[in-house]
C-alpha cells in the first residue's frame, strides 16, 4: 500500500506545483462556459428548454475530467523517456501496485480539476438543486475520472511516442465529449449518433451528474453510477494487464 500512495502523492505534488498547467487546463472549460453558455442562453430559452447554463454546467464538468483524466497517459511516456518508468519497475514491488498509484492519483488530480470548474460555475450563477446529492456527484466524478484515467494509461503503455498518443487521443475524446449530451440534449437524435452515445461512457457520466446537481436526467441515477463503475472496473483491469507487459 505505501508503493501505491507514493506514487499517488507524486502525481498529486506535480499537479500542485504546475500551477500554470491547472491555469491552462480551466482556459477551455471557461471558453465554453462564458461562449457557449451566454452565447446560446437566449436560443435555449426561447425554445423552452430553460436556463442552458444550468444545463451546460454538469457537462463541462465532465468534459474537464474527461480531458485531464485520459492525458494522464502522457506522464506515463514521460516517465518512460526520462528513465523513471524504468527505475520504479525494477523495484522489488508488483506492477500492479505502479500502475494503481499512477491511475488513482491521475484521477485524483482530474477531480480536482473538475472541482475548480464546479467552483467556478457557482461565481458565473450556477446553483445546485440539492445540496444532499454534492456527495454522490463527487462519487461519480471521481468513478468518470478512474475509468479514462485508466484507458490513457492503457493507450500509453502501448505506446511510446508522444505525438502518435496526442493523435489517438484527440480522435478519441472529442467524439466521446460532443456525442455525450455535454453540450445538448440528445432526445431527437439520428438513429445512429443515438446508438453511438449510449455506448459512449461520459454519456452516463455527464447524465449522471446532471441528476445530483440539477434534478435532470435521460437515465435513472443508478443506472448511470452501475454503467460508470463497471466500466471503469474493466478498464481498471485492461490497464493492468496491458502495464504488466510494458518494456521500460
Amino acid at each position: 500500500m505505501s508503493t501505491i500512495y507514493i506514487l499517488w502523492l507524486r502525481q498529486i505534488k506535480k499537479y500542485f506545483r504546475a500551477r500554470s498547467r491547472i491555469i491552462g487546463a480551466l482556459g477551455q472549460p471557461l471558453l465554453f462556459l462564458l461562449v457557449f453558455g451566454f452565447g446560446f442562453k437566449p436560443v435555449f430559452q426561447q425554445a423552452g428548454a430553460g436556463n442552458y447554463i444550468q444545463f451546460l454546467v454538469p457537462g463541462i464538468i465532465m468534459m474537464s475530467v474527461l480531458f485531464t483524466a485520459i492525458f494522464s497517459g502522457i506522464d506515463l511516456i514521460w516517465d518512460r523517456q526520462f528513465g523513471f518508468l524504468k527505475e520504479t519497475m525494477v523495484a522489488p514491488v508488483p506492477r500492479l501496485q505502479i500502475m494503481l498509484g499512477k491511475t488513482l492519483g491521475g484521477a485524483t488530480v482530474a477531480s480536482l480539476q473538475g472541482v475548480i470548474v464546479f467552483v467556478l460555475s457557482l461565481i458565473i450563477g450556477f446553483k445546485v438543486q440539492n445540496p444532499m446529492l454534492l456527495p454522490v456527484a463527487a462519487l461519480m466524478v471521481f468513478l468518470v475520472a478512474l475509468l479514462f484515467t485508466s484507458l490513457g494509461i492503457a493507450i500509453a503503455s502501448r505506446i511510446e511516442d508522444m505525438q502518435g498518443f496526442n493523435l489517438i487521443m484527440n480522435f478519441l475524446v472529442m467524439p466521446i465529449f460532443f456525442l455525450s449530451g455535454a453540450l445538448f440534449p440528445l432526445q431527437g437524435l439520428p438513429a445512429v449518433l443515438d446508438a453511438v452515445a449510449k455506448i459512449d461512457p461520459l454519456t452516463y457520466g455527464v447524465d449522471g451528474i446532471r441528476h445530483t446537481l440539477i434534478s435532470a436526467g435521460t437515465f435513472s441515477l443508478g443506472t448511470d453510477l452501475l454503467i460508470v463503475a463497471v466500466i471503469a472496473a474493466v478498464l481498471l483491469g485492461v490497464g493492468s494487464y496491458l502495464f504488466e507487459k510494458i518494456q521500460a
